[in-house]
Formats: structure tokens, sequence, C-alpha cells
């Protein structure tokens, strides 16, 4: 009676039985991602109620005329990719009639590609790539019989010697086409003007091939293309302005052709835009200023082209670039400091230019930089001892300069050779650098000295004033309180003009239900559209309860002082005595937590690397970027807010803490939700605490914070937080993320939780914890996919260690991690399939 067998993602070997073709009512047979070898046994072909046969990621073989010379009546889906089969695709291949999904990609399959696949009406994905398939004509001609396919959304021909033409007829083929793939075909001729009636196409992928001509300006119809790869061509002529009306392009690769002119000025209008490959071009003039404009790129390459100007200081607004190489070009005049502004950047590579001047001290900051090349240049004075700290630098070449003084030795530079130095006549240091050795500089030693007296004058210092600063604070802190109401009406009022109460009430139709977005702890938000058009989130507090007037003090305390893509805006607040309000900015796609458990919704692994960086980076920015470090205090799936872009907004603070100067830790009374609050680790305070002694804790956490510091307390559940209770919380939201299972699931009796749930399947059986619906068994590049997950969940059982002190650092750590997955991920979805 089995209708379903699914044991893919093992590890088995051997053949697969005979007597898996004695399961006569078998509907789907999945064996991929094992180590199978052998043939596929003839008495499954005579299954007739088999709709399902997937054996891909194996090392089977065998002739594919024979697998397809059996009639199976059912058959909708056959995946026989990355295996051994030979032979050819025999004319038969359209007796099954009932195909929608076809993977051959990546066998030794050879011959032509059948006209018949254009008599499967029902197809909607037909990918044949990695395989020895040619063209009897110069054209691919079978293209042409499949405008018949009118469901068709996968077409996957790369990777094959077909040495051919793409004919017109690639217009006709159904508007319903997502992705096209001919990568590595050896195509000759120009891209048809017809793939502009591709309207829904959102991946074209050409690369690798023969392709000369120039960039066609009917791609402009292609509103929903995400992924344009089109390098390693013979593509000439100009880069269209039509490219820059993509709305959602997010890759466009056209280095290694012959294109030339200037980048686009209209460039910055792509700010989907992800990753820039124009490298290996004849593109000459300046850089555009509107490219700097583009604060969201990961990869930018220009290399290899004649481009002339200067670097502005609009770099450092690429903040989360990856990977920067405007190498081999003719820019000149200085490298400017805010270089030092591109914090997440890996790969830094400005050589063989015309800089001039010194190497700038602020690329100390790029604490994640492992290559950096500034060779043959014209740059002078030392190299900066402070890049000693940059302690991921792996390669670093200042060859072909004009540069003197020593060479450092610390950190990184103890590995360095020679050649990274070479024909710098004025640098000296240690031998094994090819260069001569310094002279005393006694003035290092003055300076050491100086350093220790600087520091015991400190600590005497602080020692005295102890304190003087402790009462400051105390009498600060009430002050700051009584004149709170004044302060928040202040700085709303010069940021933008107070929505008026009767305004608020008419869009909301007197805050009627049916307006109603979702109700909190301390109040109810509502949509509504204010009278120049725009929509907008309207937070009504709670004024019943203290905490709903404690919630709209500090939200307007902590939100006023804020400015980042990843924090929700506010837009306006409106203040009485019975009525308070926010004015936030709208939010279309809801919350994250709507997303996950949604079953009208689906997030792939991009989207929700993407929206848990996001968050990292607001998190970043609130423990790290402003002056006062900030504790959100409740994250959370649903306090995750998801715009028109899927950008991730960090939203309700109303339980937020703000630290004073030189304090990492305070007291709050207002728990956050439970199941993401770091556990207690002793029992000295309970929550009963009474009040006297909650404020001499207070008064002595903030007077010395001495064993938070180190690690040695915390109490998260009971009141005590800092920024690393932030860092626990989201370790488990990561975990919630991937897993698609709420910290508080029913699943987890006793003493079992999500976090020891995830723990206790690494490294060898995390796959049973992860959401299935990330691991589907057609897509390509499965380990790879499978690595990138391994890698988040070590992430989040490291954000989520109970002992303070273990976790890790802080979150600039895992911002930088998280984009480096996002890089590896990026180079196999969605640009190959």
């Amino acid at each position: 009676m089995l209708q379903m067998l699914y044991i893919g993602y093992n590890k088995l070997i051997g053949t697969i039985p005979e007597e898996v073709g004695n399961l006569y009512n078998l509907e789907v047979l999945e064996l991929g991602v094992n180590h199978l070898t052998g043939y596929i046994p003839e008495k499954i072909f005579n299954i007739s109620t088999l709709i399902t046969i997937g054996v891909p990621v194996n090392q089977l073989w065998g002739y594919l005329s024979s697998i397809l010379s059996y009639g199976l009546p059912n058959l909708q889906e056959l995946y026989l990719n990355n295996n051994f089969f030979f032979g050819e695709i025999t004319e038969s291949i359209s007796n099954f009639s009932k195909l929608t999904i076809i993977v051959f990609s990546y066998n030794s399959l050879s011959g032509q590609v059948p006209n018949s696949f254009g008599k499967l009406n029902l197809l909607e994905a037909l990918q044949l790539s990695g395989n020895n398939f040619v063209s009897e004509t110069s054209e691919l001609s079978f293209v042409g019989p499949m405008k018949n396919c009118s469901y068709l959304t996968n077409l996957g021909l790369g990777d094959n010697p077909f040495n051919g033409i793409l004919p017109v007829s690639v217009g006709n083929l159904s508007t319903t086409i997502q992705y096209f793939y001919a990568y590595k075909c050896g195509l000759r001729g120009s891209i048809p003007d017809a793939f502009g009636n591709l309207e829904n196409l959102i991946v074209l992928s050409l690369f690798g091939n023969e392709i000369t001509g120039t960039i066609p300006n009917t791609l402009v119809n292609l509103k929903e293309l995400q992924g344009l790869y089109i390098f390693r061509n013979k593509i000439n002529g100009p880069i269209p302005d039509s490219l820059c009306m993509l709305p959602n392009l997010n890759g466009m690769r056209l280095e290694k052709n012959q294109i030339t002119g200037s980048i686009p000025d209209c460039i910055g209008n792509l700010t989907s835009l992800r990753h820039l490959f124009l490298g290996n071009n004849r593109l000459n003039s300046v850089i555009p200023s509107s490219l700097w404009k583009l604060n969201d790129l990961l990869g930018l390459n220009l290399s290899a082209n004649l481009l002339t100007g200067v670097l502005p200081s609009d770099i450092e607004n690429l903040k989360v670039v990856v990977n920067l190489d405007l190498s081999n070009n003719q820019l000149s005049s200085i490298i400017p400091g805010s270089i030092g502004g591109l914090l997440s950047v890996i790969f830094l590579s400005l050589a063989r230019n015309r800089f001039q001047g010194s190497i700038p001290q602020s690329i100390d900051k790029l604490l994640s930089l492992e290559t950096l090349d500034l060779s043959h240049n014209n740059l002078s004075g030392t190299i900066p001892m402070s890049l000693e700290t940059l302690h991921y630098l792996k390669y670093f070449d200042v060859s072909f300069n004009e540069l003197s003084g020593q060479i450092p030795t610390g950190g990184p530079f103890k590995s360095f050779s020679s050649q990274f130095f070479v024909s710098n006549v004025g640098l000296c240091g240690d031998s094994k650098y090819g260069v001569p050795p310094c002279h005393e500089n006694t003035n290092t030693e003055s300076k050491r000295k100086i350093m220790i007296l600087r520091v015991v004058y400190i600590f005497l210092g602080i020692s005295v004033l102890v304190f003087a600063i402790t009462l400051s604070y105390i009498f600060a802190r009430y002050r700051k309180k009584n004149k709170t109401e004044t302060t928040i009406n202040s700085s709303f009022d010069t940021a933008t003009s107070r929505v008026l109460y009767h305004e608020l009430v008419k869009t909301t139709e007197g805050f009627n239900e049916n307006h109603l977005l979702g109700k909190g702890s301390y109040g109810s938000v509502y949509k509504g559209t204010l009278q120049n058009g725009e929509d907008v989130a309207i937070k009504v507090f709670n004024l019943q309860s203290e905490g709903g007037f404690r919630s709209f003090d500090t939200e307007c305390e902590v939100l006023r002082r804020l400015r980042h893509r990843n924090l929700c805006k506010v837009i306006s607040s409106c203040s009485n005595e019975d009525f308070k309000a926010l004015v936030l900015q709208y939010m279309p796609n809801g919350s994250l937590e709507q997303w996950l458990y949604s079953e009208n919704n689906f997030l792939d692994i991009v989207q929700r690397l993407n929206i848990m960086i996001d968050v990292a980076c607001a998190l970043e920015y609130l423990h790290h970027g402003y002056s006062i470090p900030i504790i959100h205090c409740d994250l959370k799936p649903s306090n995750v807010l998801l715009d028109d872009d899927m950008v991730a907004h960090l939203s309700d603070f109303g339980v937020a803490k703000l630290l004073s100067d030189g304090v990492s830790v305070t007291l709050t009374r207002t728990f956050a939700t439970l199941g993401y609050i770091a556990p207690g680790k002793h029992d000295i305070f309970h929550s009963n605490t009474p009040s006297i002694t909650f404020f001499l804790i207070s008064l002595v956490i903030h007077s010395m914070n001495f064993f938070v510091f180190f690690g040695l307390v915390e109490y998260g559940s009971e009141g005590l937080v800092s920024v690393k209770c932030d860092v626990y919380s989201y370790g488990i939201m990561l975990m919630e993320v991937f897993t698609r299972t709420k910290s508080n699931d029913s699943k987890f009796p006793g003493d079992l939780s999500l976090r020891r749930w995830v723990n206790d399947s690494m490294p060898n059986a995390f796959v049973q914890v992860i959401d299935s619906t990330l691991l589907r068994g057609e897509e390509k590049h499965s380990s790879e996919k499978l690595e990138c997950l391994g890698l988040i969940m070590e992430i989040a059982l490291q954000c989520s260690m109970e002992n303070p002190s273990e976790r890790i650092i802080n979150m600039n750590f895992v911002v930088v991690a998280l984009k480096k997955i996002m890089s590896k991920l990026l180079q196999y979805f969605p640009q190959v399939n």
C-alpha cells in the first residue's frame, strides 16, 4: 500500500534494490542526494502509478533511452540530474504527456535536443545544463517549437557545446518564463531584441559565450528582472541608460566584454542592486557620483577599465560592501580618509592607479579586511602601525610606491613576505622584508613611559571621582525624567510638524477596528493615510496602565536619537494628557512572524538571511553606532517589520533601555517575551527585591560595573540587562527563522528548549531541525546550502550561550560572519541553476 517513499539526503550506498519495483501503488520515489550506484531497476518503470521519480545527486548510470522507452502515463516530475546517465533524448519524450518538470542537468547526455519537447503542453521546467548536447543547425532550432509550452517558467541550457545562435523565436516563448540559462554554450551572434517580450523574466544568464553586438534596449521591458549575467562575452558599445529602469535588478555582471563609453549617470536609480561587476571592459570618463548612493551594494568591481577622476568622500556610503575592486584604472589624487567607513569590506583593491598622498589611518577601522592591495601607485609617507590590529588581514601589498619609515611587525605583518614591500626605497625594518634596518628611535620608549603614566593617572582619577560621578548620574537621571515631556515635544517638533489629533481620528475613522493592524501589551496599531497621501502606521498607547505612559516615553526617548535604515522610522507624534500616539513608517509586508508562520507566504534562504543581517545591522547600530548604547530588550519576529523591498526594520522600543556613558549594564522591571530572554545565571537577587535594594544595586552597578564586564553575572530574566541580552535574543531568533519553530513551541517540554534542540542536532543531524521548505531535492548546490545553514546555526548557538562570557563578543562580529555566509550563498542562488 506504500504510496510515497522519501529517503533522500542521507548517506545511502550500494544499488537500488529490485524489490522497490514491487511497490505497485507507489506515486512518489525520492532517493536524491545519496551515494547510490548502478542502474535504476527496470521493474520501477512498470509502476504505472508513479507521479514523481527523483534520484538526483547520486552515481547512477545507464542509457537514458532505456528509461524513456517505458510507459509511465501519470509521470509528472522526473529528476535525474547530477548522475552519469548517457545517450540521447529521443522523440518519444513527448509520450510522457503529463510531465511538468524535467531535470536532466549534469549528466553525460549527448546528441540533439528534440523538437518534441514542444509537445509537452504542461511543461513548467526543463533543465538540460551540464551535458554534451549539440545543435544540428547554426540556430538552436528546438527553441521555436517550445512556444507551445504555455506554462514554462524555467529553461536551463547552460554548459553544453551548442555552438549556435539564439534564434529570434526565443521571444515567442511563454511570457510565464522566469529563468533563462544559456551560459557557456558557445553561443554566437547577438542578444536577440525579442528577449524584451519575456516580461516576467527574473534571471537572464548568458555568460561565458562568444556573443557580440550591443546590449539591446528592449531589456527595459523586463521590469521583474533581478539577475543580468552576460559577462565573459564579446559585447561592445555602451551600457544603455534603459538598464537604469529595471527597478528589481539585484545583480548586473557585464565584466570581461568590450563595452565602451561611460557608466550611466542614472546608475544610482538601481536601488535594489547588490552586485555590480563592470571590470575588464573599455569604460572611460569619471565614476558617476550617483554610484556612491547605492548604499546596499555588496560587491562592486570596476577594475581594468580606463576610468579617471578621484575617489570622493561619498565612498563611505558603501557601508555593507564586501568586495570592492577599482584596480587597473587611472584614478588619481588621494585615497580619502572616509574609506574607513567601509566597515564590512573583506576585499579591497586600489592597485595600479595614480593615487598619491599617504595611506589613510582610518583603514584600521576595517576590522573584517582580509585583502588590501595598494600596489603600483604613487603613495608616500609611512605604513600606519595601527594596521597591526587587522587580525583577519591575509594579503597586504604596497609594492611599487614611494613609502618610507618602519614596516610594522605585529599582528598579520608577521606572516607577510618581502614581495609585498619591494620598490619602496624609504622603507626599513626587519630583514625578512628585504629592507635595511631602522635607526634606533628613542621616541618609542618615551611614548611607552608616557602611556603607562597616563594609565596610572586615569586609574587614580577614577578611584577619586567615582562617588561624584555616581551622584551626578543620579541627579541627571531624575532631572531628565522630570523634563521628558518637554524633550519629547521639542525633539519631534524639529524633525517634522506635529500630526494633529483630529487628523489621526479622521484617517482611522475614529480608530475603527477595520484599520487595526495589531495589538500589543501597551497599545494598538492602526493603518491610516495622511493628508499628503502617505500611508502610515499609528501606534496609540494604552494610558490605562503605567506601562503605557512609560512605553511612550521610552520610545520617544530612544527613537528621537536614532537614524538607521533598519530601524522603524518615526514620522511624527501626537501627545496630550489623555492621548499619546506615534506616527510610524507603514510596513506593507507586515512582520517577520507573519511570513514565517503563514501558509500563504514563503521566504527562501537568501531572503531569511538578508532579513537577519538587517536585524543584526540594526542591533550593531544600537549597541555601537551611537554615543549611548541602547538595549532593545524585546527581540522577536513580531517586532521585525518588512517594507516594500522586504528590507527589515526593527520596531517596538517600548521596553528598551539606554545606558549612560561608561555603563554596560542597567536594571529593568519591564520584562521581554519569555523564550527570548537571556537566562539568569545566579539567584543572589530576585524579582521581588525591595525598591531600596533595587536602588542600591543600580547604584553599585552604575558605579563599578566590574563583574558584568568580566561576564560573571547576568540576570536578563530577573531585571539586569546588558547588550549581551540582545545578543542572546538574536541567537534564539536566528534559530527560529531557519527552523520555523517558536521558542515556546509545545514540542519543548520540561528542560528541553529550542536552543538545546538545535544544539543536540549539531553537527551531523542539524538537517532534521531546519525548516523543510528550505531543503528542496530538485535544487542544485544542495550541499553548499547545507554548509551555509550549518554555519548559521553555529553562529546562533554562539550568540545564545547561557554564560554571557562565552557568547559572541558583540554584533559587529555577527554582521561580518553572516555577510560572509551571504557572499557564499549568492555564488549559487540565483545566478546558476
